[in-house]
């Protein structure tokens, strides 16, 4: 089953039921632009045989990024460098999605020490690292709704055959959802019609702009895994606004900074099926599917074809979102699919210390950015002391353009 073609319906075909879901890459060029170490990131990825490329966090604002590394399309953004991207995202046939986003309040406080959000609601203690958020005025969301727009615009003339919005995890139209994050009253804010505005009405802009054959796709979670904050019946009826919306492929995510579901799966509370069946996130979209017939890609915690396949039978995921196993093995779904192997390698548990997991996975990635095979010997401490250092060079080469 995961080998099975699957189409959108927009008409974008997935030649195989396996995504390289969108993960965080940290190595644009100086000037945030797609450069030689993204082209060849993503061209081993394509040549790896997944059925849909989605790249990671394209900001559509100069000052609001996830990290100083992050590429930046916005109007000074450069499509010619970008079409290079898309054309090795497509190297392998399949299609390609560029993920864009806005940071909000996680916006890092070497980027912007003010970043704009739904209301002035700072981070907990997890906002170590970021600055005092600044409620935004009606005309800033304006705004930014204009930006994802225009941001997907240049991204389908760059060759992408649709885009993610980046609406989980905390980023600024996650935060807009949250009620613990949101405490406008003007008409982005209240009732949970008005938190989802600035979400629907990017989709709207994005429609209007890139035409009915573009794909768009929505990353959400399915809760914040806070009290008080955006939950599954949230996201439910939010769901049920991206169906009318025609939105494409929604992704069904969790978790923001506060409570990072994303990066741990999500709280150990896990049922046990959730367990059984590997996936982080599969109850939840089974719950979804109750409600919502659009097309569903559900990431975290697939690690083998078994699990895969029974979560493409049970009809709760259309399409199996692979993030973490691509960083070690790139061409691990064509070797799922020829039946080569039945199962992701598992060298994370031997990382020491567990808190340089994240950074020993993105080493994974420069290496192969660099042309280089990843390398699962490499220590977490190792690791650790070269992601700061690029993340220090990444943010001096930003400040500096």
């Amino acid at each position: 089953m995961i080998e099975s073609p699957y189409e959108l319906p927009c008409g974008v075909v997935l030649p195989n039921r396996l995504a390289n879901a969108a993960m965080t890459e940290r190595i644009a060029e100086p000037g945030n632009h797609a450069g030689a170490r993204l082209i060849r990131l993503y061209r081993t990825w394509a040549e790896g045989g997944c059925g849909l490329q989605i790249t990671g966090n394209i900001q559509v604002e100069r000052r609001h990024l996830e990290a100083a590394g992050n590429v930046i399309l916005d109007e000074a953004g450069d499509v010619a460098r970008l079409a290079h991207l898309a054309e090795a995202a497509k190297a392998g046939g399949a299609p390609a999605f560029a993920q864009i986003s806005h940071a909000g309040r996680q916006t890092p406080v070497g980027v912007n020490p003010a970043p704009h959000a739904p209301s002035a609601v700072k981070l907990t203690e997890a906002g170590v690292g970021h600055g005092d958020p600044v409620e935004m005025s009606a005309e800033q969301v304006e705004a930014v709704i204009v930006a994802f727009g225009a941001t997907a615009a240049r991204c389908q003339a760059a060759g992408f055959d649709g885009i993610q919005i980046h609406s989980a995890h905390g980023y600024l139209l996650s935060s807009f959802l949250n009620p613990l994050a949101n405490l406008r009253t003007d008409r982005f804010g209240g009732s949970a019609e008005a938190r989802a505005r600035p979400l629907l009405e990017a989709v709207a802009a994005i429609r209007a702009a890139c035409g009915a054959g573009f794909a768009i796709s929505v990353k959400l979670n399915a809760a914040d895994f806070l009290k008080g904050g955006f939950d599954l019946p949230d996201c439910v009826r939010v769901a049920g606004w991206l169906e009318t919306a025609g939105v494409d492929l929604l992704e069904v995510s969790g978790g923001n900074y506060e409570q990072p579901a994303m990066i741990r799966g999500r709280p150990d509370d896990r049922r046990e099926s959730t367990i059984a069946r590997e996936a982080f996130f599969l109850d939840y979209a089974a719950e979804l599917r109750r409600s919502v017939s659009l097309p569903m890609m559900v990431t975290g915690g697939f690690r083998t074809r078994e699990g895969m396949e029974a979560a493409l039978a049970s009809g709760a995921a259309d399409v199996i979102g692979l993030g973490r196993p691509l960083c070690l093995e790139p061409d691990l779904p064509a070797r799922l699919i020829a039946g080569e192997t039945d199962r992701a390698i598992d060298a994370e548990k031997d990382v020491t210390p567990r808190g340089a997991v994240m950074a020993w996975y993105y080493e994974q990635i420069f290496r192969m950015s660099e042309g280089l095979a990843p390398d699962p010997s490499i220590t977490g401490a190792e690791a650790r002391e070269r992601f700061v250092a690029r993340e220090a060079a990444n943010l001096e080469a930003y400040r500096a353009a």
